[in-house]
Order: C-alpha cells, then sequence, then structure tokens
C-alpha cells in the first residue's frame, strides 16, 4: 500500500504499470467499498497489462485513506480523482468505476478534459440511494461491507456511520443531464439482476446519450465481486473497449 498525498488528500492507494506510463487509468470502488476487493484489483491488473499505470484507492475517509468519515462525499470523491490526475501529470486517463463509483466516473470523466474515455460498471443513474426515516432523523446511515479481499460474504464486516450529509451532496449532481451533453467514449456494463438498477432502465438511458458508446450486459447481480468469471468477463470486455477507441 502506497499512500499518495495530493492538494486536499492523503489516499490510499493500489497500483500496478509503469508510472512513467503515457497513459493513466484510475479505478474507482463503489460505495464504502475498498481498494483492497479482489475484482477491483483484478481490474488494475488487467489495464496495467495494457500498458497502462492503474491505481485505485481508498476514497477520502475511507478504510485506510485517513481523515473522517465526513469527507467521503460525491464532491470529494470527484476531486480526489481530478487530483490524482493532475499528480500524474493530467495524461490521458480512463476512468472506470463499479456502483456509485461507477457513477462518479461518469460525473469526473465528463468535466475533466483530460479523460479520455470511461466505464461504469452497474451504476446508479440518480442520487446515492435516500436513506430510511429513523437514518434522516439520527443523522448518519449505519451501513455495513465485508472484509478483504471481499470474494466471499463475511461473518466480520467493517461498520461505517455515514453522515446525512453525503446524501444531501449527492442530490447536486444529475448523471443523467451530464450523459446526454458527453461525446467521449462511454462503456456502459449492466448485471442481469442488479438490485438497485434494471437492465430496462440502463438500457433506456444509453438510447438517449450520444455516441460512441458501447453496452454489454453481465449475467449477475450487483455484488459481481462475488463471481470470478464474471470479473475475468469484465476485463475481457474493457479490453475491447480499450482497443475499439484506441484509449
Amino acid at each position: 500500500m502506497r499512500f499518495i498525498q495530493t492538494k486536499s488528500f492523503k489516499l490510499a492507494t493500489y497500483a500496478k504499470g509503469d508510472e512513467n506510463a503515457t497513459k493513466l487509468a484510475l479505478v474507482l470502488p463503489g460505495r464504502l467499498d475498498t481498494k483492497d476487493y479482489s475484482h477491483i484489483r483484478s481490474h488494475v491488473d488487467f489495464l496495467a497489462s495494457l500498458g497502462y499505470f492503474a491505481l485505485l484507492f481508498d476514497p477520502p475517509g475511507t478504510w485506510d485513506s485517513p481523515g473522517g468519515i465526513n469527507l467521503f462525499t460525491t464532491t470529494n470523491y470527484i476531486k480526489a480523482i481530478n487530483e490524482l490526475i493532475e499528480y500524474f501529470g493530467n495524461k490521458p486517463t480512463l476512468l472506470l468505476g463499479h456502483s456509485r463509483g461507477g457513477t462518479t466516473s461518469i460525473l469526473a470523466g465528463a468535466s475533466n478534459s483530460h479523460v479520455v474515455g470511461f466505464a461504469p460498471i452497474m451504476a446508479t443513474y440518480g442520487e446515492p440511494t435516500p436513506p430510511d426515516p429513523e437514518s434522516i432523523k439520527s443523522g448518519v446511515k449505519m451501513s455495513y461491507r465485508d472484509l478483504p479481499p471481499g470474494n466471499s460474504k463475511t461473518k466480520e464486516q467493517k461498520e461505517f456511520a455515514l453522515p446525512i450529509n453525503y446524501f444531501k451532496d449527492g442530490e447536486q449532481y444529475n448523471v443523467i443531464d451530464v450523459l446526454e451533453k458527453c461525446t467521449k467514449p462511454k462503456l456502459v456494463l449492466y448485471g442481469t439482476r442488479d438490485e438497485f438498477t434494471t437492465p430496462e432502465r440502463v438500457k433506456e438511458v444509453f438510447e438517449d446519450i450520444p455516441e460512441p458508446k458501447m453496452i454489454r450486459e453481465l449475467d449477475t447481480d450487483h455484488d459481481y465481486r462475488y463471481h470470478p468469471a464474471v470479473i475475468e468477463e469484465v476485463n475481457s470486455i474493457i479490453g475491447d473497449f480499450v482497443k475499439q477507441y484506441k484509449l
């Protein structure tokens, strides 16, 4: 594990490839997921094999990245991405993210001129899922995540008391509006059994966004990290995307 100090954050990272490579890939964990999960590490390793310097990180305030959980917002996630791109010299950058990390890849990727393409995997196409009334009353949403490597459910879990401000912060971002205006290459992956976004919804969104674009179906539920064959399928699809658009 390597810590990188950007302008605003100290970030715990996992990276593979030549840091002097001409292109950069950032892999983005889902909400409260960690850089140490096996599926996203697999994507980093694969992207490094394609010639990228590939890196993933624990978002500000989560897991090994220091600071309070109040640092974890969509705004700060985007800011951390932009600062990492700058840290590594503003190289042509590919963003790949799962779930809320996929949504953030769209938001950051569309607005940063150094991002040449992005690949949201089972992203959410709206605001963060709203908390229940009890959480709103208490001011925090209790969340639990499997311990690494995350390829199976763990009896012991990491607990997060996520402030309600996380959800309020997310309300300002309209990912559909961003997508409909973005003409960068986009790879949209969806799950046939995704518990959060239906295939029909993803296809509807995809229909309305401009070229260049690709869409691929994965026969899986949202947490595809439990399914090694799906992880490898995602890598293969990413390879096709990179090759087709010469990213």
